[in-house]
């Protein structure tokens, strides 16, 4: 067995046992990173919408234009060299970088643009509504997104769209480019290489995929054909839920980074020799939601004691000591025209009276949630103070893909989740919080208003609109504050969160990058001293 097999074999080992051997220090040339990794679904960027998963594809693939971590409301060029958009606005001329070339060796070429795009909206996975809301559609996409030039694609939208929102969406996760000979290589049954991609790479970024091995392990290799090129050879994830294995590990040098402690071990490994501590804020927004397909949830009564009913500054001041941040509006604090209204507390007796007039008793509530923190504590929290208003609360755990699954077929009671934005534009959550104008079982949609079956009102989802297609900055911000206020009051669901991550680093780990979303984490520059 290979030294790296035999860290992969003591990793197995960590998971299985509390007491365990510790195992050897990582390796020269290998990162490893420990965190929790089963929300994995697929690594196929067309199809990847969960935070590892994004994490992941984007140490793969590369975009047109990508954001800048250290300023998340700046765009740079990735893959394009350069852009020009038309005077309607409407169009945008890309020029690819010259010398592009995929982890095969093959070019980057128009033809690979063009091929990932499509592949995106004829396979219809979740992150595909990102590129339809452009108006694209499996008979049309083909004359949107053209090659016209030798190293040149033109892209064209279908609707008054602000080029900021465009060019936003195309640097999201779904604008990543797939090598198209590669995939095609692969595809079986029409798939466009998706069953292949979902465990396989063909991109041009500093990484390629050597192996995942779903709740064990994910390994990435330098791409030497990158133009960044990877100063650490490897990164190895390995799945590790526990935060106290995590902190072993850690303390032993058994991981060169952890990423999911708790408050406690945060607390046990600050200041330690060999260790440093960094606090990082986040994009993602944490809430509690119900699925008012439940006639029983569908009162707006409820939703409102819903929101006195939660200890708001409790949890974020004892339990999570700095990785949460209360936050009650659906547009994370530090990105333009986030509203940071705080007007809800923990209140027992004004959730009674709120009860109590809407004629609301003996209710019992199922509540998914992931088993691991900070949902466990969130979950545990809750039950107790539902209960002290007269709701029962079960807490039903099962793992990250388990609850996202049964939430996307609209299978919950209620849930306990979290949502980060899909790319760095206001609408990217107001669609998901604000707008839903088909509710039907069969119309699957990629928002929580669907997920929990609520129908916003409809002025609710034309505002929502509205401010997607405003060119007007300032209006457009001031509209998007005005929705923020509206789903705060009136919606299934309370926000109670926005994350702050800790990462602990051995002090030998230079050039980390952690931006505000899991697709801003980078770990090209990443060396160990």
């Amino acid at each position: 067995m290979t030294r790296l097999g035999s860290l992969f074999g003591a990793a197995a080992l960590m998971l299985g046992a509390a007491i365990t051997p510790l195992m050897a220090k990582t390796p020269p040339g290998v990162l490893v990173v420990a965190k929790n990794i089963d929300d994995i679904v697929s690594l196929d960027p067309g199809q990847a919408y969960e935070f590892t998963g994004g994490e992941v594809v984007s140490q793969i693939y590369e975009r047109l234009v990508e954001y800048n971590p250290a300023k998340i409301d700046e765009l740079k060029p990735g893959l394009a060299s350069g852009w020009k958009i038309s005077d309607d606005g409407k169009s945008i001329v890309f020029t690819l970088r010259d010398g592009a070339k995929f982890a095969s060796g093959n070019p980057v070429r128009p033809e690979d643009v063009v091929f990932s795009f499509r592949r995106v909206i004829v396979l219809n996975k979740p992150p595909s509504f990102i590129l339809k809301q452009f108006g694209w559609t499996p008979e049309n996409v083909e004359q949107m997104v053209r090659k016209t030039g030798a190293n040149e694609v033109t892209i064209t939208v279908a609707g008054n769209f602000a080029p900021s929102f465009v060019l936003n969406a195309l640097g999201a996760r779904v604008g990543s480019v797939v090598d198209a000979e590669t995939a095609m290589k692969n595809a079986k049954d029409g798939d466009l290489g998706n069953a292949w991609l979902s465990r396989n790479s063909a991109g041009s970024n500093s990484y390629r995929l050597q192996t995942w091995r779903p709740n064990e392990t994910v390994v990435l290799v330098a791409n030497p054909n990158a133009q960044h090129k990877a100063k650490t050879p490897q990164v190895v994830f390995a799945h590790v839920s526990e935060a106290a294995t995590q902190r072993l590990m850690i303390e032993a040098g058994d991981a060169d980074i952890v990423r999911n402690l708790g408050p406690d071990q945060i607390a046990a490994v600050t200041g330690k020799p060999g260790i440093v501590v960094e606090t990082y804020p986040q994009a993602a927004v944490h809430f509690i939601s119900l699925n008012v397909k439940h006639e029983k949830l569908n009162k707006p009564a409820l939703w409102e004691a819903m929101r006195y009913m939660i200890d708001y500054d409790g949890m974020a001041n004892t339990l999570f000591k700095g990785q949460m941040k209360v936050h009650q509006t659906f547009w994370p604090v530090g990105f333009p025209g986030a509203v940071e209204d705080r007007p809800f507390k923990l209140d027992i007796e004004k959730a009674k009276g709120i009860l109590e007039k809407a004629g609301i008793k003996d209710l019992s509530i199922a509540i998914d949630m992931i088993s691991s923190s900070p949902f466990t504590e969130i979950g545990q929290s809750i039950q107790a103070t539902f209960g002290q208003a007269g709701v029962k609360v079960t807490l039903v755990p099962g793992a990250t893909t388990q609850v996202i699954t049964r939430y996307r077929a609209r299978q919950q009671e209620g849930a306990i989740l979290y949502w980060g934005p899909d790319f760095m534009d206001p609408h990217s959550n107001a669609k998901a919080f604000a707008y839903n104008t088909d509710n039907s079982d069969a119309s699957y949609q990629s928002t929580t208003t669907w997920r929990n079956s609520w129908m916003p009102p409809a002025a609710v989802s034309a505002k929502t609109m509205a401010a997607l297609v405003e060119r007007d900055p300032a209006k457009r911000l001031d509209m998007y504050r005005e929705l923020q206020r509206e789903i705060l009051h009136n919606s299934p669901w309370a926000m109670t969160f926005q994350a702050q991550a800790q990462v602990a680093l051995r002090d030998n780990v230079k050039g980390f990058v952690h931006g505000a979303t899991n697709d801003l984490i980078v770990y090209r520059d990443v060396e160990k001293k």
